[in-house]
């Protein structure tokens, strides 16, 4: 393949959290073959960075009707897959950049596998704020990952470049939400077309293999 089939995900959103988790279980050398791409709202220096590249964030505010159903949804699919969780409380002015970046940081460090398990059990499992600093830091020292690299992370002027470029592929793929998977010019969006992404993916997989062959 010319391009590595993509994943986009985000640490707000559970059915990116339940979507990933299944994948990772179904295909355990996902992170060796997809490339994870961090699908996040930007705040207001990001979001200016964004439009000066000529880009722009497409994710929509939804309903308190959707969000019910949501509430719902998920408590049925989370019991489907026998996933232990607690509903974070959000109250709608949460710094979705925070614990992006420090994604985009772990994976500079190498660790970012550890830091989406521990930020994913913190959220989604205990319901805790990972756009809380002192949150965050707590998640990250209690899963040996180094705090003080990892909450800064906003601070760093490559690693906000870096999310920016970021949500420049969001963008320029046409993401409109979470997840949402890519194989050449295949894209899939949602937790129920992940059955058809896995076999897509095999299929671009073995392909490439009978090629290389």
């Amino acid at each position: 393949m010319r391009k590595p089939p993509r994943l986009y995900f985000s640490l707000r959103s559970p059915f990116s959290w339940m979507a990933v988790r299944q994948l990772e279980e179904r295909v355990p050398n996902a992170q060796d073959l997809i490339e994870y791409i961090p699908f996040f709202e930007p705040d207001a220096i990001s979001g200016k960075a964004l439009e000066e590249q000529g880009g722009e964030f497409h994710y929509v505010a939804m309903s308190k009707a959707k969000h019910l159903y949501i509430l719902n949804d998920t408590k049925r699919l989370s019991q489907k897959y026998g996933y232990p969780m607690k509903w974070p409380i959000d109250k709608g002015d949460e710094w979705w950049e925070l614990p992006h970046l420090a994604w985009i940081k772990a994976k500079e460090l190498g660790v970012h596998r550890a830091y989406y398990t521990a930020a994913m059990a913190a959220r989604w499992e205990r319901g805790e704020d990972i756009c809380d600093r002192d949150t965050l830091r707590r998640v990250c020292v209690e899963a040996g990952l180094d705090a003080e690299a990892l909450v800064n992370a906003p601070e760093e002027a490559h690693i906000r470049e870096a999310g920016v470029q970021a949500l420049m592929r969001v963008y320029e793929d046409d993401v409109f939400g979470v997840p949402y998977f890519k194989v050449g010019r295949h894209r899939f969006w949602g937790l129920d077309r992940l059955d058809d992404f896995v076999t897509t993916l095999e299929e671009a997989l073995a392909t490439a293999a009978s090629k290389a062959a």
